[in-house]
């Protein structure tokens, strides 16, 4: 299993925001939503190895995580409007318990990056990281959490919080990447070394 962990820094955690707006009004919502579409969409498939926690930052409704679990996936379309709709959909749940289904492979949760930390703290980690060993040589399992920022670098205590984990520190290469092409690189890296 892969996992993604990516903070939302400022991604709006309500459901009202309009789906002509993911940049501006949902506060660069459309940089999660890209996330989505890196992590799950293969070429006539969707990922089903692969599980991704949005934790949406932005506004009074936050802190809230948005789970999407590949092997249960449906109605994920590959244009950015259909997924910021689901995304949209499971923030307008109304949270009762730990986590809430709001679609075939969509959860939506209360949990804090740091909340989601604690969850995966029994994983093997990855700190995507600019000042981290190259990827094309690190050690990378094949049941893994990456962690990234947005457009954002993670903030000093979620950076804490991330190497109370202990993660291996990799980088894709030698310039900053946006974080959904992070994605899409290391997705190729662990095919090229999992995938026969």
């Amino acid at each position: 299993m892969i996992r993604f962990v990516v903070a939302g820094h400022r991604a709006t955690a309500s459901g009202d925001f309009k789906l002509d707006d993911i940049a501006g009004g949902a506060g660069r919502l459309d940089v999660l939503v890209r996330c989505v579409n890196s992590a799950f969409f293969l070429s006539h498939s969707i990922r089903t190895d692969v599980e991704l926690f949005l934790i949406l930052q932005g506004g009074e409704a936050a802190p809230k995580t948005v789970r999407f679990a590949g092997n249960e996936l449906r109605y994920l379309n590959p244009d950015e409007r259909s997924t910021a709709s689901l995304i949209r959909n499971a923030l307008l749940k109304k949270i009762d318990t730990a986590e809430v289904r709001s679609s075939p492979g969509v959860y939506v949760s209360k949990r804090s990056f740091f909340d989601v930390m604690d969850h995966l703290n029994d994983t093997r980690m990855v700190y995507l990281k600019e000042d981290g060993e190259d990827s094309r040589t690190a050690d990378i399992p094949e049941d893994v959490t990456f962690i990234l920022g947005d457009d954002r670098d993670l903030t000093q205590d979620e950076e804490n919080a991330v190497m109370a984990c202990s993660p291996s520190k990799v980088r894709l290469g030698p310039v900053s990447l946006h974080a959904d092409h992070c994605m899409v690189l290391i997705l190729n890296e662990t095919d090229r070394r999992y995938r026969n």
